[in-house]
């Protein structure tokens, strides 16, 4: 077979050329050209390439049987996933600098080799420290493999070689193919590299992890089809001064998207939390103005959460609208519909809001609970410990019902609420024994029913 050859092609305009230029001599563009590979030409007398009949199937001729599953040993991450990791399928898990993503992989793959071969390939430490973080946190050591290697074509060699179940790659921006000769972590790079693992991984069933590197921004650096070409991308969020820790599934081609995990980091790694509900809801032994529980709903599941304003007087021009967990636009709209529907103006006070936890909270079931925290800063008023509150609030000034709604109430149920305060839409024929459940269809009919 011929040589395979460089060329450098434009990321605006697609044209090629045998060398790098810092200008583009079709489009003008700077800057954009990238190292690609090409393949030499396909010798004579090869088949299975153009004019070869292809294996076509009807829908209905196709198997469905349910994809084979196996568990992480780790039920946090096994729901993020799905269920559990397909065989030969990728998942890139993304976060920031020191969130926990080694960490989470390790404690993974450790208790994985058990009972199932498994690599652990590293490209920014060493296998001493790798070793020594294990010892740190009391991990099994002595079934996982670890190799220390940077070059895609070693281990990917290695890996047919040991065949393993499962495959590490911390991280992908450290990996680079001879093939091209830019440095590693550049767009081709990582490009390439990713693209003969996510190969590797569908020829050979080995389900393989992803660590990527993170821009200042906040998204995954690299090139975006990086996130096309996996089967699954993670993110994790948190502070990294908390002890918090939420691993979000943000595209999984084998389960639900916007799953959620929580992790507890502790001293021995990072735990799984079960009943997230309970640790969002550490509040204060008295009820205090600005403060009420909602019910969101994260994934497969719902999730008991306090929000928290803060309304006071401005003395700014242009009242101040600060938002965490929440979405700001949001907020300025709810507001001039509490101030329209409502008859409760805030055009001169400065408005804070808070979600408790660090938890992001971005669906529309949270407005009625936003608007009732609101008004309890505002009138300095507590409202009852023991309430929730949920739903959606249209520009009319209606409350919109929200999806889960019966599901939400259950969790309420289960941690001792009794009074829900929620679109008609959602009220249950049947309440949940102890929870009084109050429909409401207006703005005016849910302000009423606040400090009733």
């Amino acid at each position: 077979m011929a040589k395979a050859k460089r060329m450098y092609g434009c990321t605006e305009c697609g044209a090629t050329f045998p060398k790098w230029a810092g200008q583009c001599g079709e489009c003008g563009a700077w800057n954009t050209l990238v190292e690609t590979v090409v393949e030499g030409a396909t010798p004579s007398g090869r088949t299975g390439w153009a004019g070869d009949k292809a294996n076509i199937k009807t829908l209905a001729e196709v198997s469905v049987e349910e994809i084979p599953r196996f568990s992480t040993a780790s039920g946090e991450l096994d729901r993020v996933l799905g269920g559990g990791l397909v065989d030969g399928s990728v998942v890139l898990i993304g976060g920031d600098p020191g969130i926990g993503k080694s960490t989470i992989l390790l404690q993974t793959l450790c208790n994985v080799a058990q009972r199932l071969p498994a690599l652990y390939v590293t490209g920014e430490e060493s296998q001493q420290q790798v070793a020594m973080r294990a010892r740190r946190l009391d991990l099994p050591q002595d079934k996982l493999k670890v190799m220390t290697e940077t070059c895609i074509e070693s281990i990917i060699a290695t890996a047919r070689q040991e065949k393993p179940k499962v495959m590490v790659i911390d991280s992908i921006q450290t990996i680079f193919t001879e093939q091209l000769q830019s440095a590693p972590g550049g767009v081709a790079q990582v490009r390439e590299s990713a693209a003969l693992l996510v190969r590797f991984a569908k020829q050979s069933g080995t389900a393989i992890f992803l660590v990527g590197h993170v821009t200042k921004e906040g998204a995954l650096a690299g090139p975006r089809v990086l996130e096309h070409m996996v089967d699954t991308v993670l993110y994790f969020e948190g502070e990294s001064d908390g002890r918090l820790r939420l691993l979000r599934a943000v595209k999984n081609r084998f389960g639900a998207v916007n799953e959620l995990g929580v992790f507890g980091m502790t001293d021995k790694g990072l735990k799984e939390v079960s009943n997230p509900s309970a640790i969002f809801l550490t509040r204060a032994q008295e009820a205090v103005p600005g403060s009420v529980v909602m019910a969101t709903w994260e994934g497969s599941r719902p999730m008991l959460v306090e929000v928290q304003a803060l309304v006071d007087t401005s003395h700014l021009g242009n009242p101040r609208r600060v938002t965490l967990g929440l979405d700001q636009n949001r907020l300025a709209m709810l507001l001039a519909v509490l101030h329209r529907h409502g008859g409760i103006p805030t055009y001169d006070q400065d408005v804070f809001l808070n979600v408790v936890g660090g938890v992001k909270v971005l669906e529309t079931a949270s407005d009625l609970a936003l608007m009732a925290a609101v008004i309890s800063s505002l009138r300095n008023r507590p409202l009852q410990h023991d309430l929730l509150v949920f739903g959606e609030i249209g520009l009319s000034g209606e409350i919109r019902p929200v999806p889960s709604g019966q599901e939400r109430l259950k969790e309420a149920a289960k941690h001792g609420f009794k009074r829900a305060i929620v679109p008609k839409g959602n009220a249950p024929k049947d309440a949940p024994p102890g929870l009084q459940v109050i429909a409401v269809t207006r703005l005016e009919q849910a302000l009423d029913a606040l400090f009733e």
